[in-house]
């Protein structure tokens, strides 16, 4: 019904012709392309009908399906297609999406534009409700046919509408209005989301993805849960507590003594330390000799006399160091007392008194 609508709403645009996926599921697939031959005549719209071969490959049917019909749609000699999801189908989506877990991808459900191999996938219909394209097709007299496996409550989007979504209906009569209202909402901050990942790139002097790598990046970078590690233009990225973050490639790196200078190039770790004389703050004068290494677990440190010794990885946690940079941050050593870490500060055993000399280290990355 959907379609027939939206086939009706466009017949008199210049140009317009219709495709029909025939799957080949249904026992009734013969007598659908048959309808839409002769639906087409009458409209007198110009059709063309794809035979696809739905293979699972790992997948439900649903999504293979799905996957067989847009390889037919990216056959197809136009620059745009329109589809005819509504806003029911929008809600339905973004519920079953949320139940997932999908990210923000998931949540901004279907776009009323998108993109498609080089085509625009257009979705005219995506604001109008059921109801309303039922009482359109009513009022124009139309025919269609319904899908018999609309019917199957085993495919979750027929259980989503018809067992969750009338008790949601029950109690909250315009959640297919909020859901879509809500998926608007998400869209805008995923393009947001495209901008800043962009801007990331261009920042650190990497090449500009093209635009299926880069909804791909954003679609695994903002993954729920996600640990993703992205690889792009000789760069690692990833996202952690919201932020993209690069994920330098480990070098061998050996223990270096400090012997009092002002810089401690590390190109092994991609930066350099400085240090700072001081009065009051940093690291007491008297704690040498000092070295630079590389954590190798169970390192304890107490960076305030009034709370007890923590373990670094616990610390870290608690200041929102991502997991792949903790074993690269330069510490500096007395043997085996760890003086101090950077984003921790330092040991309370070897801060400097009240208006003593000392020396503030600071840990600045390199770019590039």
């Amino acid at each position: 019904m959907d379609s027939v609508v939206l086939l009706h709403k466009l017949r008199k645009v210049p140009g317009i012709s219709a495709v029909h996926v025939h799957h080949g599921l249904s026992p009734n697939a013969e007598v659908w392309a048959a309808f839409c031959r002769s639906l087409c005549r009458r409209l007198a719209v110009p059709l063309k009908v794809y035979k696809v071969k739905v293979q699972k490959e790992g997948r439900g049917l649903e999504a293979a399906a799905r996957k067989a019909r847009y390889d037919a749609f990216a056959k197809v000699d136009a620059h745009c297609i329109a589809l005819a999801h509504n806003l029911d189908d929008q809600a339905e989506t973004v519920l079953m999406n949320l139940l997932r877990g999908a990210g923000l991808r998931g949540a901004r459900g279907m776009l009323p534009e998108s993109r498609y191999r080089g085509k625009v996938l257009w979705r005219p219909l995506l604001e109008l409700s059921r109801e309303e394209i039922v009482a359109y097709a009513r009022a124009h007299a139309l025919e269609w046919f319904e899908d018999e496996s609309n019917a199957d409550e085993a495919l979750t989007r027929n259980f989503i509408r018809r067992r969750v979504g009338p008790l949601l209906g029950a109690r909250f009569p315009a959640w297919k209005r909020s859901l879509s209202r809500a998926a608007r909402s998400f869209a805008r901050v995923d393009a947001k989301a495209e901008r800043l990942l962009r801007n990331f790139l261009r920042e650190r002097g990497l090449r500009a993805p093209s635009e299926a790598k880069l909804v791909e990046m954003l679609k695994q970078l903002t993954a729920a849960g996600s640990r993703t590690l992205i690889e792009h233009d000789g760069a690692r990225l990833r996202l952690y507590r919201g932020a993209i973050v690069e994920d330098r490639p480990a070098a061998p790196f050996t223990p270096i003594a400090w012997n009092g200078e002002a810089k401690l190039a590390i190109p092994e770790l991609g930066g350099e330390l400085r240090f700072r004389r001081v009065r009051g703050k940093g690291i007491a004068v008297h704690a040498k000799p000092l070295a630079v290494r590389l954590r190798s677990g169970g390192e304890r440190l107490q960076p305030d006399a009034r709370r007890p010794r923590r373990t670094l990885k616990n610390l870290f946690q608690e200041a929102g160091v991502p997991p792949w940079e903790r074993d690269r941050l330069p510490m500096l050593v007395r043997g085996t007392d760890v003086v101090w870490v950077p984003g921790l500060g330092v040991d309370c055993r070897y801060q400097t008194a009240k208006n003593a000399p000392g020396v503030l280290p600071e840990w600045r990355r390199m770019p590039g």
